[in-house]
């Protein structure tokens, strides 16, 4: 599993032009990829991870300080691009794979106490945001 954390100001996602998920508060927006032999467990740990990074002011994470997240999946995180001009995407799981394991670390977030925002899987998406610092990390598991 690997993820895209950005620390944000603010950040919505639209899908057919309305708003399914916005932060209007300081947070993080995590953009997640599913790969084939990734577990309910990795994305437990994924969200613990993402949950108590402490990136946000005064070192802290969004566990400590409540800070709310979007969460938005994107198989293009898994994109080959060492050859060619084109991207190969061999190595993001098919939806019925992903989709599941993009849902299990919402909801273990969720049971965490942190207030989740998402967007749509598998829909067309249009994210907008305001990266604070800029502060954004690469997080695998």
């Amino acid at each position: 599993m690997r993820a895209v954390v950005q620390r944000v100001s603010e950040a919505s996602v639209r899908v057919a032009g309305e708003v399914v998920g916005r932060l209007d508060a300081p947070g993080l927006c995590v953009l997640v990829g599913v790969t084939h032999d990734d577990t309910e467990a990795i994305a437990e740990r994924m969200a613990a991870k993402v949950h108590e990074l402490r990136i946000l002011a005064g070192e802290r994470s969004a566990a400590e300080t409540g800070a709310p997240l979007l969460v938005v999946s994107q198989f293009t995180l898994y994109g080959d691009t060492r050859k060619g001009r084109r991207p190969t995407w061999n190595a993001a799981a098919p939806g019925p794979v992903a989709e599941p394991l993009v849902e299990h670390l919402v909801a273990t977030l969720r049971a965490r106490g942190a207030h989740v925002e998402t967007g749509a899987f598998g829909a067309d998406m249009q994210l907008a945001l305001v990266n604070d610092g800029p502060v954004t990390l690469v997080l695998e598991i």
